[in-house]
């Protein structure tokens, strides 16, 4: 379900109050809450021109009609380069995260020559949202999304960046189907499939940065994290 009719986020907005006034929430929904908005409030905009941009960026940006100011913005929130081919630059953020350009993003960012940059700490965004929402009466779990590719396929879905109240992971290791074959690798991320479904009521240009999916059954976990997430750099074939 969308959360329609939201105003643009600025800095300190509170955006659990926001959302419940606007959807009739109940115990054990599930809300999905585009990162966009969650950087905006938490102050993560950068203005283009205050970036005095590296040597490296401004090369790399000459070569493909780039701005080497938003080239260094991506450098500067990146742990390290993954690839880096013709226009196409992947890296993995601070958090963990592998994606284009470190989740920085021009789109939405709220004035002109300004970019948004991913949440310092999305797992502690959610937590501090699910709190929130707790304050003002209603038990839901949180999942901070954003935008990513993948490996092998063209297009691009909602993610999951940052959670609160419910596992990522929902594992059927150790369970046998019918036919009595053991599951020895199945493991759902259910956190992306529950940001994906709620793309589908958001979307870019609709102005609709949170959406309420309800009737899912969950566990609830509070100690939960993206870490499980993260695959380790050993067992990932792509870097």
């Amino acid at each position: 379900m969308p959360v329609e009719g939201l105003p643009e986020i600025v800095v300190d907005d509170d955006i659990a109050s926001m959302v419940a006034d606007r959807a009739e929430l109940v115990d054990g929904d599930v809300v999905l809450i585009t990162s966009k908005i969650v950087s905006k409030a938490e102050g993560c905009a950068i203005d283009l021109v205050d970036i005095e941009p590296s040597r490296f960026a401004v090369d790399w940006a000459s070569r493909w009609d780039k701005d080497p100011r938003l080239v260094e913005v991506v450098l500067c929130q990146s742990a390290r380069i993954v690839r880096q081919i013709g226009p196409v630059l992947i890296t993995e953020t601070h958090h963990g995260f592998v994606c284009a350009n470190a989740g920085v993003d021009q789109s939405s960012s709220g004035a002109h020559e300004r970019v948004l940059v991913l949440p310092e700490d999305p797992d502690a965004s959610a937590v501090r949202t699910r709190q929130r929402f707790g304050q003002l009466g209603v038990d839901v779990a949180v999942v901070i999304t954003d935008t990513f590719g993948r490996p092998w396929r063209e297009g691009q879905t909602d993610v999951a960046i940052g959670v609160a109240g419910i596992n990522p992971l929902f594992s059927y290791i150790g369970e046998r189907d019918p036919h009595g074959h053991e599951y020895r690798v199945q493991e759902l991320c259910i956190a992306d499939e529950l940001a994906a479904a709620g793309e589908l009521v958001k979307g870019n240009t609709s102005r609709v940065p949170v959406a309420v999916v309800r009737g899912y059954e969950w566990t609830r976990d509070d100690e939960s994290t993206m870490a499980p997430v993260l695959r380790d750099t050993s067992r990932d074939l792509f870097r």
